[in-house]
């Protein structure tokens, strides 16, 4: 659970890095390479975020709502800080 919450994390910041700095300097300073060098790390961090996610639905005690929320807000920025909160619960609730 703790390497799902610290993939979400990365995966959400590398998010907000591409769309919030990246982007805006290819659009509006003329540097493609800020997009060239985030893009990849965030194309990695979500394919592993991805993995880990479906990874815990196959290890079972997932609902499928559960998983489909996490994936929606991968989508999102600052959707991570949402599974984040999200994850603590169900840890939560699993040690309790």
């Amino acid at each position: 659970m703790r390497r799902l919450r610290l993939a979400a994390l990365i995966e959400g910041t590398t998010l907000v890095a591409l769309l919030l700095l990246a982007v805006p300097l290819k659009h509006l300073a003329g540097l493609p390479g800020a997009v060239s060098l985030i893009g990849p790390i965030h194309g990695v961090a979500f394919l592993g975020y991805l993995a880990l996610v479906l990874h815990a639905y196959a290890g079972g005690g997932w609902r499928a709502g559960e998983i489909a929320r996490l994936i929606i807000a991968a989508f999102i920025p600052f959707g991570a800080w949402f599974s984040i909160r999200q994850l603590k619960r169900k840890q939560a609730k699993a040690y309790a």
